[in-house]
């Protein structure tokens, strides 16, 4: 369902949507138009739509997600959801939107791994204890390690793998436990 047909389920305008989110009408009016593409708006404008019209955000962006972003592109999606929506935001819609589950129905295991290492690490940085029923899927791991593009890049022009190395020192036990290097989510632009 994308945007324009929620509206109309919920019996809203684009006016009282905008008064509701906080998010302008002219943002909305282009989404709804496909003048503007949902997936490229930030995570707060993903979360202020989905409490607004009371649905998660994986409802709100149902369409937009049936087609495969690169893996860089979905990392950075997650870490500015993270930043725009706080910690306990995202967990709490993480979970409740159950999104861990979505992406391992959908066979998108890098993705799925890569968001239990962030709810983890999350839990874990704000004193929260393990969410217990994703303890099956924190046994699984990739074969290789899944490198960041820029590390991989910067072994290239350096023609060494100290890079790698560095990275792998300073990567989160959370995502490494899948043998994604990760080292810092906070720092997104």
């Amino acid at each position: 369902m994308d945007l324009g047909e929620l509206i109309k389920e919920k019996q809203l305008t684009k006016y009282r949507l905008a008064k509701m989110s906080g998010v302008s009408k002219t943002t909305i009016s282009k989404i709804c138009s496909g003048e503007a593409d949902i997936k490229n708006c930030k995570g707060k404008t993903h979360y202020k739509l989905a409490k607004a019209l009371d649905v998660s955000i994986e409802e709100l962006l149902k369409k937009a997600m049936e087609h495969r972003p690169a893996f860089q592109t979905f990392k950075g999606n997650i870490c500015h959801y993270v930043k725009d929506m706080g910690d306990i935001n995202f967990l709490t819609e993480g979970i409740k939107s159950d999104w861990i589950n979505y992406y391992m129905g959908k066979e998108w295991y890098l993705e799925a791994l890569y968001l239990l290492g962030m709810v983890d690490y999350l839990c874990r940085e704000n004193g929260l204890p393990r969410f217990e029923q994703y303890e099956r899927l924190r046994k699984l791991k990739f074969d290789g390690i899944i490198w960041p593009n820029d590390i991989v890049l910067l072994c290239v022009v350096l023609k060494n793998d100290e890079p790698k190395e560095r990275a792998l020192k300073e990567a989160i036990p959370e995502f490494l436990r899948h043998n994604i290097v990760e080292a810092d989510i906070r720092n997104v632009a």
